[in-house]
């Protein structure tokens, strides 16, 4: 194929391997995608009405399930349409866009990991200090920062990329993600695997040195306490999202990060890309009403509401 330099489009082979396969696997991924878009909704919706819930955990746990939302609707909607259709192109630009919204969404739902972290070591570490170490305006603070850092520092990311050149080929084997933009790319790309080296230690991996340190302060201070119940009400506050920490990082996302670009088998990239786009924040949503008592009680109580409500009517 000649110097392509700056395609107006590429073509997304996705799941193009199953053939006629791929139009069974939309009913299930589509229901998936339902489903975690209405319960994060039901979630945030929650969270903003109980006043009950307008404490600094909800409030990092409502954003959250903000970025769960948003995350699905960059990549699902499309992933979706291009099972139903044979041609899968898409534009240069709107390209771009996905790869810059995946990327920035997936790396301040870390950092949002990482705040709920720190309150939960400051609610069990130094409760009487809680309300002045973690008022508003630090929670504030900490999740504008946490929106706004990856955010800013894609931007030379997806202004490198665009203006590679793209000589190689137009045909992606996944989705717009960095790995496969890069190998078709015939331009020096050691640079930009060097900044997206940068990023992952700055974003996921700091994250999870955070929630690392934290959680081992947590665990020394709730060995002090001599009650076995006590034990469980410090940890039962905590376990919703020991849960999400668990799945975030487990899901292999920090190995798309970390790793360098090109290195990255395209099937495992598939792979996990579906896993964080559309199990995960299906999954996600039993964890922060299962797992969190006090979620569990809020929407008891708004069905017992709903239903003297229609008894009424």
């Amino acid at each position: 194929m000649t110097n392509l330099s700056h395609p107006s489009e590429f073509v997304l082979l996705g799941f193009s391997s199953f053939g006629e396969l791929q139009v069974l696997l939309c009913g299930p991924f589509l229901m998936l995608y339902l489903l975690a878009f209405l319960g994060n909704t039901v979630i945030i919706v929650t969270v903003m009405a109980n006043t009950n819930l307008h404490t600094p955990m909800y409030f990092f746990l409502g954003n959250f399930s903000l970025l769960e939302t948003l995350v699905t609707i960059t990549t699902v909607p499309r992933m979706l349409s291009d099972l139903l259709v044979p041609c899968k192109v898409i534009s240069f630009n709107g390209c771009m866009a996905q790869f810059y919204f995946y990327f920035s969404l997936g790396s301040t739902s870390f950092l949002i990991l990482s705040d709920m972290a720190l309150d939960r070591f400051v609610a069990i570490c130094h409760p009487l200090h809680c309300g002045t170490l973690m008022s508003w305006d630090v929670c504030i603070q900490l999740a504008g920062a946490s929106w706004a850092a990856p955010f800013l520092a894609m931007v030379p990311t997806v202004f490198s990329q665009a203006y590679l050149s793209y000589c190689h080929d137009n045909i992606i084997n996944h989705f717009c993600d960095n790995a496969p933009l890069l190998q078709l790319s015939c331009s020096d790309t050691s640079l930009q695997e060097f900044w997206d080296f940068v990023m992952a230690l700055a974003f996921v991996l700091s994250s999870f040195l955070v929630t690392l340190i934290s959680y081992g302060y947590i665990v020394t201070t709730v060995l002090r306490i001599p009650s076995a119940r006590g034990h469980q009400k410090a940890f039962s506050t905590c376990g919703s999202h020991l849960t999400l920490v668990f799945i975030g990082y487990r899901s292999g996302t920090i190995i798309l990060h970390v790793r360098s670009g090109k290195e990255h088998s395209m099937e495992v990239n598939k792979t996990v890309a579906l896993v964080t786009s559309v199990l995960t924040p299906f999954l996600n949503i039993f964890i922060l009403t299962l797992c969190n008592e006090t979620v569990k009680a809020v929407l008891r109580g708004q069905m017992q509401r709903l239903k003297g409500l229609h008894k009424a009517l």
